[in-house]
């Protein structure tokens, strides 16, 4: 009986650190497009995330078997959202997502920009009034607005958490799927990605595992058809199932 240990293969006494790569490294071993199959893609994704929940102790003392995944599951990856790598953003958020987050709670804010609108504005990721020409355009709340990203949470969790459809495919930082350009501010994100120093240079993050540093952020989020950053991506059509677009 394998225990979330034994599926990341690290230790029961392994620091968070050495879990976390040992999941990224697990992610890509067993992505159907590198080679693994869905199932075993799935096994991983819930060994890690039962370990993250700080279930460690159930599971040493009584064992634990990774049940067989739901056929539904693994057509939507399990995510928050309907769909985990849509470009349609159909969102239902109710109120202005735009508006400043709850003043007094303790995180960092970050403003975001959909990519996808660029060209229909004329705009340009290097312009220096980007985010100064998007505050005044109008633009619907979840191509627009601003997230407060809590302690010990990611930026894609922050946009999922207010109701947002972000693309993401892996959540490990094997993909680029979920790729950001960090305009202004720091975003701070683990090593062992698959992004090269020149992506990182250029301000380039992985959502699904980074998080701002800075008390404010700006990023343009959904960048992952950046030249070179398509070649990094997943299709996300085994989790995502028909709405899928990639």
């Amino acid at each position: 009986m394998d225990t979330p240990f034994d599926v990341l293969q690290v230790d029961p006494d392994a620091s968070d650190e050495v879990i976390d790569r040992a999941y990224r490294r697990r992610v890509l071993e067993t992505h159907p497009d590198q080679g693994g199959s869905a199932e075993e893609f799935q096994r991983v994704r819930r060994a890690y995330e039962r370990i993250k929940s700080g279930e460690k102790r159930a599971m040493l003392e009584e064992g634990w078997e990774s049940p067989t995944p739901d056929p539904e599951a693994a057509t939507n990856g399990e995510a928050k959202t309907e769909s985990a790598d849509t470009d349609d953003g159909d969102e239902d958020n109710g109120d202005d997502e735009r508006d400043e987050p709850e003043a007094g709670v303790d995180g960092k804010r970050v403003e975001f920009l959909n990519y996808d609108v660029l060209s229909d504005h004329g705009w340009s990721l290097d312009d220096d009034d980007l985010f100064e020409k998007a505050s005044e355009a109008d633009l619907a709340p979840e191509d627009y607005g601003r997230v407060l990203v809590k302690p010990r949470e990611s930026l894609l969790e922050a946009a999922e958490e207010r109701g947002f459809t972000w693309p993401y495919s892996c959540r490990g930082g094997a993909c680029a799927n979920c790729a950001v350009a960090v305009v202004e501010g720091e975003m701070e994100m683990p090593a062992g990605q698959i992004l090269t120093p020149e992506f990182i240079d250029q301000g380039i993050r992985l959502s699904c595992i980074s998080a701002p540093t800075t008390d404010e952020a700006k990023v343009v989020f959904n960048v992952k058809h950046l030249p070179g950053l398509d070649e990094l991506r997943l299709p996300p059509r085994q989790f995502d199932g028909p709405q899928a677009n990639d």
